[in-house]
C-alpha cells in the first residue's frame, strides 16, 4: 500500500512520533541545564576595599547623627463605642513625627497628626514611651504641642534655622517615621517656593516649601532640615494620587513656626492682631459682586472704631455698604482669608495702613492691631 493510501491519521503518524521525541529531548537538556554546579572548593569572593566617604556622604552621616535624637515618633488612639453595646473601647487614630523644641519636654508637631485624640503617646530615640499632653494648637497652621515629662537629659533640641533665605535647588533632608518605620532619612531639594496648601480648617497656610524629599505617611509633623541640619520647615502634607510620595512634598516654614509655637507654650493657643471689626464671608461678597473684604460691623471701642472705619449700615429699608478693604500695608487682599494671612504677618500694637473703597473711591487709613479672640 502507498503511503497516500493510507488514512490521514497513519499517514502522519511517524513525523508526531517524531516531534514528540525531540521535544522530550529538549526538555530533559532544558532541566540538565537547570541544576546547579556543586563547587566543594568553592570560597568567598575578595572584598574589594573602597576608597573614603565622599564628603556629602560624610555630611549626610553627621546630620542624621546629630539630628536623629532631636525627632520622634507620635501615636494617637481615640474612644469609639463599641457597635452592639455602650462600652468605649481605644482604637488607634493614626500615627505620625515630631521634634523636640526644648528640653523642658516640649513637641511640635502637625496638628493633624493628634487632632482630637483621647490619647497621645510620644516615643523618643532611645525607644522609651512618654504620655503627652496637649500645650496647645494652631490649626489654621497645622501645628500643635505637646508637653511630655521625659528628663531633660533625654530631650536634644532641635537647631532652629531660617527659610527666608532658602533658594531653589538647595539640597533639604526629612527625618520621620513613614509607615510606622522609626527615624528614617530621606534627601532631596527645594523644588519651589512660595506655594500655598489648606490646612485642615480650610484655611490657607502661605510661603510653603515645596521639596521632592520623599515624605510619605508617617512622616507629618517631622522635620525639614538644611544641609547644616537646621530646621527649616515642618512636613505637612503630600501631593500624590496614590498616598504615597510622588516627589511633591510641603512643609510649612519655619518662621511660621518659630512666631506660632512661643504663643502656644505662652497662652495655649495664637493670640491674633486684628482690627476689631466683623468682616463679611466669601459667599456674601460674592452675593454682592465685592472684590475685597466687607466690613459688617466695627465693635465699640475698637481701634477700628477710632480709625474711622465704617460697617455696613441699614437705612430706610435699605443696605448702605460698610468699607471694602482691598489692601494691608499696599499688599493686595481679595478675600477674608487673604486679609488674614496678612495681618498674621505683623504683631498686636504694630501700625498698618490699609485701603478701603468708600463711596466708591479709595480711601488710606491708620489702624493700630489689637488682640483679637
Amino acid at each position: 500500500m502507498h503511503n497516500q493510501d493510507l488514512p490521514p491519521r497513519r499517514r502522519f503518524r511517524p513525523f508526531l512520533i517524531i516531534v514528540l521525541v525531540l521535544g522530550a529531548a529538549l526538555f530533559v537538556y532544558y532541566e540538565q541545564t537547570k541544576r546547579p554546579v556543586f563547587d566543594p572548593d568553592a570560597k568567598p569572593r575578595v572584598v574589594v576595599p573602597r576608597g573614603d566617604l565622599t564628603p556629602n556622604e560624610h555630611n549626610t552621616i553627621d546630620l542624621f547623627k546629630a539630628t536623629s535624637p532631636s525627632v520622634v515618633f507620635i501615636s494617637s488612639v481615640e474612644m469609639r463605642r463599641g457597635l452592639f453595646s455602650l462600652n468605649i473601647y481605644e482604637i488607634p487614630r493614626g500615627t505620625g513625627s515630631g521634634f523636640i523644641w526644648d528640653n523642658q519636654g516640649r513637641i511640635v508637631t502637625n496638628y493633624h497628626v493628634i487632632g482630637d485624640a483621647a490619647r497621645v503617646e510620644v516615643t523618643l530615640s532611645d525607644n522609651t514611651t512618654w504620655k503627652a499632653i496637649l500645650v496647645g494648637t494652631a490649626p489654621d497652621k497645622d501645628l500643635a504641642v505637646l508637653q511630655i515629662s521625659a528628663p531633660a537629659g533625654r530631650l536634644p533640641p532641635i537647631a532652629v534655622g531660617d527659610s527666608e533665605t532658602l533658594m531653589v535647588g538647595q539640597t533639604v533632608y526629612a527625618i520621620g517615621n513613614p509607615f510606622g518605620l522609626d527615624h528614617t532619612l530621606t534627601a532631596g531639594i527645594v523644588s519651589a517656593l512660595g506655594r500655598e496648601i489648606k490646612a485642615v480648617n480650610g484655611r490657607t497656610i502661605q510661603n510653603v516649601i515645596q521639596t521632592d524629599a520623599a515624605i510619605n505617611p508617617g512622616n507629618s509633623g517631622g522635620p525639614l532640615l538644611d544641609s547644616s541640619g537646621r530646621l527649616i520647615g515642618i512636613n505637612t502634607a503630600i501631593y500624590s494620587p496614590t498616598g504615597s510620595s510622588a516627589g511633591i512634598g510641603f512643609a510649612v516654614p519655619v518662621e511660621t513656626i518659630n512666631r506660632v509655637v512661643p504663643q502656644i507654650i505662652k497662652h495655649g493657643k495664637v493670640i491674633r492682631p486684628g482690627l476689631g471689626v466683623t468682616l463679611a464671608n466669601r459667599r456674601i461678597a460674592e452675593q454682592l459682586g465685592i472684590e475685597g473684604v466687607l466690613v459688617i460691623n466695627v465693635e465699640s471701642g475698637s481701634s477700628a472704631e477710632k480709625a474711622g472705619i465704617r460697617g455696613t449700615s441699614q437705612v430706610l429699608g435699605g443696605i448702605v455698604l460698610g468699607d471694602i478693604i482691598i489692601a494691608v500695608n499696599s499688599n493686595k487682599v481679595d478675600d477674608y482669608d487673604e486679609l488674614r494671612n496678612e495681618l498674621d504677618k505683623y504683631e498686636i500694637g504694630d501700625k498698618v495702613k490699609l485701603i478701603v473703597i468708600r463711596d466708591e473711591q479709595p480711601l488710606e487709613l491708620e489702624v493700630v492691631l489689637e488682640e483679637v479672640s
